[in-house]
């Protein structure tokens, strides 16, 4: 389709390298306003989603078991799966901790 209305997305930048990713990550975000396109995008990944989303939903199962606004969603989960798939999520915090720990194991 030349000018499509919805894309779907499953995964879009998981195999991809990080300067890839982003250029691709960038492309589908000036391609939104400019084509009045929207996406329907699935993945583990919640950086892509907070980059790519106004609202997101979260699904356990066959059931969504939580969705809102993307901000809502991740920073006040109100259900065990969305915290558990937040706390999952790497961060240069977590793994400083985790190096720090590892470190500190090491010079005992």
């Amino acid at each position: 389709m030349p000018e499509p209305e919805l894309l779907l997305l499953d995964e879009p930048v998981s195999a991809l390298d990080v300067s890839i990713r982003a250029q691709v990550l960038n492309l589908l975000a000036d391609l939104r306003p400019d084509r009045g396109l929207s996406c329907l995008a699935v993945s583990h990944d919640l950086s892509v989603l907070r980059f790519l989303s106004h609202g997101v939903g979260v699904m356990l199962g066959d059931r969504i078991v939580a969705r809102g606004s993307v901000e809502r969603v991740t920073t006040a989960p109100d259900h065990d799966d969305t915290r558990r798939l937040l706390e999952a999520a790497p961060t240069i915090a977590r793994s400083l901790d985790r190096w720090a720990a590892k470190t500190e194991s090491q010079n005992v």
